[in-house]
C-alpha cells in the first residue's frame, strides 16, 4: 500500500486533468485558477518554512566535519573538510549544492552471513546528481514560454541540451537521462528491502508525481504534438496576469500542468523542502572554528551555582557522622568558610 496508494493519487490527479482539459467550461479553472493557487502556496509555504527554520535558535556549535580543524600552526588543516572560516564554509557549501559532495562520500553497510560488509552508494550518488541537474535544465528550457524576448542563456542551454539532434522534434537529452535517474531512484526504492522499510508513501508520492510530469512533457513534445504558440499564449498570460486559455490547447497539457499546479502546493509540505533548509542546516554552515575562540551560549542567564565546598559545609556534621572523610583543604580551612 505504501506504493500503490500514492500512484492511484498520482493517477487520480491525471484523470481530474484530463476531465477538466477536455471539458471547456472547466478550462478556465484548470490553466489559470489552479496554477495560481499553486504558485501561490509555493511562494508563501516555502517563505514561511524557511522564515521558520531562520528563527530556531542554536545555541551549540555543531558542525559536521571530517577532516583536521584548525588548532596549532605545525597542524595542517581542512580547508574544505573543516572550515575554519566564511570562505571556507562557501566552499563547502558550494561542493554540497553543486556536487552533493556529502551523498558522495556515503557509505552503505550489508551484513553477508557473519560478514559485515562496507561499500560506496556511487549509483545513488550519480543518479540524484543526474535528476536534480536535468530537472533543472528542464526548468529552466521552460522559460521560453513565459519570457518575450526569449533570453539568450535559455536559447544557447536549449541548443546544447539538444545537440545530438536525434529525430523531430528534437530529442533532448535531459529528456532520457531525467526519466531514467526517477527510474533508478523508484527501482532502489521497491528493490532493496532496507530502503523499502523506510520508505514512507510521500516519497513514493513526490517520485510519482515528477515522473507523471516527465512522461506528460515527453507525450506532448513526440507523440500527442500540442500547438505550442497556444501553450506560449497561455503561459504569457499567466505571468503578465492577463489570462486568456486559448481554444486548441490539447487536454494533455492541461493534464500536465495540473500536475505542475499539484508540485508546487505539494513542495512546501514535504521533504522536497531541503531545496532551502540545505542553507540553513547549523552542521553545514557553520565554521569550525571552536579550538580558535571561545563559544558562549548568548542565551545563557545568571544561574545561582552551588559548589561542592559549600555542599560539604551544608553537610558536614552527617558526613563525619557517616564516617566518609572530609576535604582536606576545608578541614585545613575552616574559616575560608565561615
Amino acid at each position: 500500500m505504501k506504493v500503490l496508494f500514492p500512484l492511484m493519487v498520482v493517477l487520480a490527479l491525471v484523470a481530474v486533468g484530463l476531465v477538466g482539459g477536455g471539458i471547456y467550461g472547466l478550462r478556465f479553472l484548470f490553466g489559470v485558477v489552479f496554477p495560481y493557487i499553486g504558485f501561490a502556496v509555493f511562494v508563501l509555504g516555502f517563505v514561511y518554512r524557511v522564515l521558520n527554520w531562520a528563527k530556531s535558535p542554536v545555541p551549540y556549535h555543531i558542525p559536521t566535519t571530517c577532516g583536521q580543524q584548525r588548532s596549532l600552526p605545525w597542524i595542517r588543516s581542512s580547508y574544505l573538510e573543516s572550515p575554519h572560516n566564511t570562505l571556507g564554509v562557501v566552499g563547502r557549501m558550494a561542493l554540497e549544492i553543486v556536487l552533493f559532495r556529502s551523498l558522495f562520500r556515503n557509505t552503505r553497510a550489508e551484513l553477508q552471513g557473519q560478514r559485515l560488509i562496507q561499500g560506496g552508494t556511487q549509483w545513488l550518488w550519480a543518479a540524484g546528481l543526474v535528476f536534480h541537474w536535468s530537472f533543472l535544465v528542464v526548468v529552466l528550457r521552460h522559460l521560453r514560454f513565459f519570457t518575450e524576448p526569449v533570453p539568450g542563456f535559455v536559447a544557447l542551454l536549449q541548443a546544447a541540451d539538444g545537440l545530438f539532434q536525434i529525430g523531430v522534434p528534437v530529442f533532448y537529452m535531459t529528456t532520457i537521462t531525467l526519466l531514467a535517474a526517477l527510474t533508478y531512484l523508484f527501482l532502489r526504492r521497491l528493490l532493496l528491502p532496507q530502503i523499502r522499510y523506510v520508505s514512507l508513501p510521500s516519497d513514493y508520492f513526490a517520485l510519482f508525481l515528477i515522473l507523471g510530469i516527465a512522461l506528460t512533457g515527453a507525450l506532448m513534445r513526440h507523440f500527442f504534438r500540442v500547438d505550442v504558440e497556444a501553450v506560449k499564449e497561455l503561459a504569457m498570460g499567466l505571468v503578465t496576469f492577463r489570462p486568456a486559455v486559448p481554444e486548441n490547447v490539447s487536454p494533455l497539457f492541461f493534464v500536465h500542468l495540473f500536475l505542475v499546479s499539484s508540485l508546487l502546493a505539494y513542495f512546501p509540505l514535504s521533504k522536497l523542502m531541503h531545496m532551502g533548509g540545505v542553507f540553513l542546516s547549523p552542521t553545514r554552515n557553520l565554521a569550525n572554528n571552536s579550538r580558535m575562540r571561545r563559544h558562549v551560549n548568548p542565551w545563557n542567564y545568571p544561574v545561582k551555582v552551588h559548589t561542592y565546598r559549600e555542599w560539604q559545609e551544608e553537610f558536614k556534621d552527617k558526613i563525619i557522622a557517616a564516617g566518609l572523610p572530609l576535604d582536606e583543604e576545608t578541614e585545613k580551612q575552616p574559616e575560608v568558610l565561615v
